[in-house]
């Protein structure tokens, strides 16, 4: 592309090698739909190499939830151990295509998952699909923030007897000392995540492995692997199959969407590709079989099944071990939920308004709301309110049912960037309202009809699979009916300005 002088007043995209980076002008910086957070980032700021990627993806699937998933498919799924194993791996393999496509746009521009549904959605529509990542995200952020807060409470209860006196009240209470731990964390930045991660990684790897020895003589694995799936006899595997591995795509089908929020940050494609191809799958896979395996093992050791680590460890008779064992378990849960459930609201609310929301207001919004949808089981601890819900049917129950709502939105965001947009995006129009609509209605029509003939279906009991595959028909409906659409409208005419440097 010809060099486009510009006057001052205007933004400029140079390439560096293979890089883009945009300049701001005054015409950004005056723009209600731009900020300094949202911004793209420059090459000095990219400076994730694929072992900081795949030791962000270690210190992400290491965490309670995943330790869990195992459980949740054989109890709630009708799958054997065997077969809710080798979902899992095929599930990581499987969200390895969104991931790593939508982490190319990010990669190359240097921008934020809510700045790239722009192109898709609309400078103003991108709102609607950002709030519903973000919302997912707060109530993971309240999920792994409980399960944080019991960390810290068994901690502080093996070195006080004063606040292991407290009960339900001391678990409260550690879940607002573990909020605060990770606002903190987030707020000082994308350096401070990488930091933690890069620390925690190979330290929770050691622990996988220290707990996968220690229980290794108190159960067969013959025995464990031949453990008979809990459903019905006769019944074939394919559907409980399938719906599980919906369920467990959508453990990561949030991630999918807003992966450019870190691959903004990477060094070059090939980092951001082999680092999470080097970090997701495998770490998942042994992280749930490991939780398999000590579930298996807590009915030998203590009589009863025990389907969480932080409970699992607390029966342990070593102030010493269950001590240190709390530590890590809080560094692996704040690794966890400050890259996975944190940074992405952040920026989603940001794009709401931002003028008026900065990154540090768009933290503490995450946490609040975090804290909210959580209230009630908060309130179960205090003794103040009654209620049958676990955490754990709440997790199972809400894989399944927001993977419909962000199956669509992948979907859309791979045809827009590789088919319609054919990977040229014009950065300084993302922030400015000209070449892009404010409402794409090509992206709300892909979004919603899978959405709408989803909720019909499960409404009217027909076609069950379309809700039980509701990532993958949304997914696959939302692609195409994106590229349909997009045909019957104009498209931009880009003039991006861009230069070589």
């Amino acid at each position: 592309m010809s060099e486009t002088v510009k006057d001052d007043r205007s933004s400029q995209l140079k390439q560096i090698g293979n890089f883009y980076e945009l300049e701001i002008g005054q015409d950004l910086t005056e723009s209600p739909y731009y900020n300094d957070d949202l911004a793209p980032t420059k090459v000095a700021e990219r400076t994730w190499g694929k072992w900081n990627i795949a030791a962000l993806w270690v210190g992400m699937s290491i965490c309670v939830p995943t330790y869990t998933l195992g459980g949740v498919l054989t109890a709630y799924f009708g799958l054997s151990v065997t077969e809710a194993l080798f979902t899992i791996l095929i599930a990581n393999l499987v969200v390895l295509i969104p991931l790593t496509l939508n982490a190319f746009s990010g990669t190359k521009y240097g921008l934020p998952f809510p700045i790239i549904l722009r192109s898709s959605f609309g400078i103003k529509g991108s709102n609607v699909p950002c709030l519903i990542r973000g919302f997912v995200a707060c109530g993971w952020f309240g999920i792994q923030t409980m399960f944080g807060g019991l960390a810290i409470h068994l901690f502080l209860s093996e070195i006080s007897t004063s606040w292991a006196s407290l009960g339900g009240q001391g678990e409260v209470f550690g879940f607002f000392i573990f909020w605060l731990l990770n606002i903190g964390v987030v707020l000082k930045g994308s350096e401070s995540i990488r930091w933690l991660e890069t620390l925690s990684a190979p330290l929770l790897l050691v622990v996988g492995l220290g707990l996968l020895v220690w229980a290794s003589d108190k159960v067969s694995y013959t025995e464990l692997l031949a453990t008979p799936a809990n459903r019905p006899i006769g019944d074939g595997i394919a559907k409980y199959f399938f719906s599980g591995l919906t369920a467990m795509v959508g453990f990561w089908a949030t991630l999918s969407l807003n992966i450019p929020d870190f691959s903004r940050y990477a060094k070059s494609q090939k980092d951001q590709v082999v680092g999470q191809i080097i970090g997701l799958p495998i770490t998942m896979f042994l992280f749930a079989a490991l939780g398999v395996v000590l579930t298996a093992a807590s009915t030998t050791m203590f009589g009863k099944t025990i389907s969480d680590p932080i409970t699992l460890i607390g029966q342990i008779q070593s102030p010493f071990l269950v001590s240190v064992a709390m530590i890590f378990i809080v560094i692996a849960t704040l690794s966890t939920n400050t890259a996975a459930n944190v940074v992405s609201p952040t920026n989603d609310f940001q794009n709401v308004a931002p003028k008026y929301i900065n990154h540090t207001k768009g933290v503490l919004l995450t946490g609040v709301i975090g804290l909210l949808l959580m209230s009630w089981e908060l309130l179960k601890k205090m003794g103040w309110i009654q209620s049958d819900v676990s955490v754990e049917a709440f997790i199972s129950n809400w894989l399944l049912g927001y993977s419909c709502l962000l199956g669509p939105i992948a979907g859309i965001m791979i045809v827009d960037y590789f088919f319609v947009k054919k990977q040229s995006l014009n950065v300084p129009a993302l922030y400015l309202e000209n070449a892009y609509p404010a409402v794409n209605r090509a992206g709300f029509i892909a979004f919603f009809v899978p959405v709408i003939f989803t909720s019909m279906t499960l409404s009217l009991n027909v076609m069950p699979w379309v809700y039980n595959y509701g990532w993958f028909t949304g997914a696959f409906s939302g692609a195409v009916l994106y590229f349909v659409a997009s045909h019957f409208q104009s498209q931009p005419v880009f003039d991006a300005g861009l230069e070589k440097a």
